[in-house]
């Protein structure tokens, strides 16, 4: 990408050895301004999807549900989540991304807290399916909202800095959660696990209003961005737009929305994502059970244990995001880490009760799983183009995300019968590394751009 050729007035007076770091000051204090909000946004919007894992370690017991129920209830979120994304991320582009992040998020907080209320197995499906609902379109949105600030040899740093809020989520959720099941059980006549899920909602309403003021829409609203930082940052997504139609007339994919939803390819990036939130959401909705599994029966403890793999995970999107940017490269960064975490994972299950053995390869398995998985999101909005990604990325959002139906139904489904997750976590790892290895086969390096200017 020229810079010099591409900066506006005011900027491009500045002497062209330092038009890079003066670009560079921009997008930092863009990042101070938007990220901060918007990780803690994600950080409540993940707590709110996976605490359900945790609450399942009482609310089971209490309300005589089995292994079954809960993973369908588990899963059943994503299912109304896939209906509701592709309207949703086109309403953000009609109404605005802070309006849209408003309505979603104060209305998931509701729902998330009123599961505390659930008594039957049709009220806790029925709660799970409208929080997928109201939760829909947040993470494509954001996605999508990166693209309005971010050209794409910035974004891969950017979408792992946003996805490192999954993983940070287990690092707090864990032992706040196991805190609030054991010291709030039997206050007001509530169980410990009906406490998890009020404490853990309702803040995320007040994030809604704090993210509805803080939030510009768009660089050109940015009242903490001068005209000519603004007109800066404008070029340089218009560079890297005309970037983007370069590669698009070279593969005949032209980034109209026909385009997108026609392309094979996009189906493909569907299908690599299934499998990632297949491998995420085994992690996060079965990793209580599995150190409960290793013989640790205080809530407490078992909430503090589980933040372990969870550091790891952060770690791995910090290190695998900025080596793939440092590197230019995408497909390898996502498919062969993809690859390796699946067969860790998988390798806990012959490990029996062995607590150092099984802790250090899950340790293993969430630094790739979760920084492979958070920087897929790099990709697609490149590939399909900025005309076509609104759409495009919620289809891909939406089908893949059938992973974390998949996953907790599957294996609560198979622990139910067989009394161990071994057979359902082995048939989901051989899937994730079908996933890992068909981004390498299947996505042609040409279509995966990471810029010219890194």
């Amino acid at each position: 990408m020229n810079h010099a050729a591409s900066v506006a007035p005011g900027v491009a007076d500045i002497h062209p050895s330092s038009i890079r770091s003066a670009e560079d000051d921009i997008y930092r204090r863009i990042s101070w301004r938007v990220m901060p909000i918007v990780l803690v946004a994600y950080v409540f919007a993940f707590l709110d999807r996976i605490n359900v894992g945790y609450a399942q370690l009482q609310m089971k017991q209490d309300l005589a549900f089995s292994d079954a129920i809960y993973g369908l209830g588990a899963g059943l979120f994503f299912v109304t989540y896939l209906l509701f994304e592709v309207p949703s991320n086109l309403l953000l582009e009609k109404i605005g991304a802070r309006l849209t992040f408003l309505r979603i998020m104060v209305l998931w907080g509701l729902a998330s807290s009123a599961t505390a209320f659930v008594t039957e197995p049709w009220q806790f499906y029925g709660v799970r399916l409208l929080l997928g609902m109201f939760e829909a379109g947040f993470f494509p949105g954001i996605i999508l909202y990166l693209t309005y600030w971010y050209p794409s040899h910035r974004r891969g740093r950017v979408t792992g800095l946003f996805l490192f809020g999954m993983p940070i989520t287990g690092v707090l959720g864990g032992p706040l959660s196991g805190m609030i099941m054991g010291g709030m059980e039997g206050m007001a006549g509530m169980h410990g696990w009906q406490w998890l899920f009020i404490v853990q909602g309702l803040p995320t309403v007040l994030i809604g209003f704090l993210l509805y003021r803080l939030l510009p829409n768009k660089p050109a609203q940015a009242p903490w961005l001068s005209d000519a930082e603004k007109a800066h940052v404008q070029s340089v997504l218009d560079a890297d737009h005309k970037a983007d139609h370069k590669a698009d007339a070279k593969s005949g994919h032209h980034g109209k929305l026909a385009a997108a939803l026609s392309d094979p390819k996009t189906y493909v990036l569907a299908f690599v994502y299934f499998c990632c939130a297949c491998a995420v959401y085994t992690v996060t909705f079965w990793l209580p059970t599995m150190i409960k599994g290793l013989g640790i029966s205080s809530i407490g403890a078992i909430g503090w244990i589980t933040a372990v793999p969870y550091v790891f995970g952060a770690l791995g999107v910090l290190v695998i995001s900025r080596s793939s940017d440092r590197f230019k490269e995408r497909r390898w960064h996502v498919g062969g880490t993809l690859v390796v975490g699946a067969a860790a994972l998988f390798a806990t299950s012959f490990l029996g009760t062995a607590f150092a053995p099984v802790m250090l390869l899950l340790c293993f398995a969430a630094f790739f799983i979760f920084g492979g998985g958070s920087l897929f999101w790099s990709i697609p909005p490149t590939y399909l183009g900025r005309d076509a990604a609104a759409a495009g990325i919620a289809v891909i959002s939406s089908l893949g995300i059938l992973g974390g139906f998949v996953s907790p139904t599957v294996i609560g489904w198979i622990k139910s019968l067989t009394g161990s997750i071994q057979m359902g976590l082995g048939a989901l790892t051989a899937l994730v590394i079908v996933g890992g290895l068909t981004i390498l086969i299947a996505l042609p390096k040409s279509a995966v751009r990471v810029g010219t200017d890194a």
